[in-house]
């Protein structure tokens, strides 16, 4: 599990005590709070396309972090489908040169064709796009990472029925804001991932 960055210390706090990691948005504060387990995320979902994605603040944020983290979220296009696909393409081979781990953003329209073939231990998937989008097709998405050899984590996991799902499909890593924003949701989703990986085989 991993929480998205706050401020807050109260939060930080039962974070760091339950064990999770912490993932850090290109797009916000770049402050890794004293956690060693990281991920990076581009942060296009901050602005959901409203405004050009901010490169600049990408590439700092990859100088800064790519060597430390489990992972590097390919910059997409928010709901982009196929268009997204293209953008993280354009960006994969300087991503890859700063960081051991990258995910590629699926999102809707996108079928496992469109990546099997780059998948592998360095490269894995990131279960984005929309609402049923990402909860229809995590089985599959996650099939295919096992299937090469890749990591498989979804985004946008709060809701107790979401952390089931994403770990019943098989997913190493999931992500989320609740925990961050709301510290009374800490309980219920360590009990909630808790609960579910007792039934689900480990991946890695």
């Amino acid at each position: 599990m991993y929480a998205v960055r706050t401020g807050t210390k109260r939060n930080l706090a039962g974070i760091r005590a339950k064990g999770w990691g912490l993932l850090i948005s290109a797009q916000g504060v770049l402050r890794d709070e004293g956690f060693t387990e990281l991920g990076l995320d581009n942060g296009a979902w901050t602005t959901r396309n409203k405004k050009p994605f901010d490169a600049v603040k990408f590439r700092r944020a990859l100088k800064l972090f790519g060597k430390r983290v489990r992972f590097v979220v390919v910059p997409d296009i928010v709901f982009g489908g196929k268009a997204s696909l293209e953008f993280s393409l354009s960006w994969l081979s300087e991503v890859q040169g700063e960081t051991e781990r990258v995910l590629i953003p699926v999102q809707d329209d996108m079928e496992p064709a469109d990546i099997e073939g780059l998948l592998g231990s360095k490269v894995g998937v990131f279960i984005g796009g929309g609402d049923d989008f990402k909860e229809r097709s995590a089985g599959m998405w996650c099939a295919l990472a096992r299937s090469r050899g890749a990591w498989c984590h979804m985004g946008r996991v709060n809701a107790m029925r979401r952390i089931h799902i994403a770990m019943a499909a098989g997913c190493n890593s999931i992500d989320g804001s609740g925990a961050s924003r709301f510290f009374k949701h800490q309980s219920r989703v360590h009990r909630a991932v808790s609960q579910t990986s007792l039934l689900v085989e480990p991946t890695e």
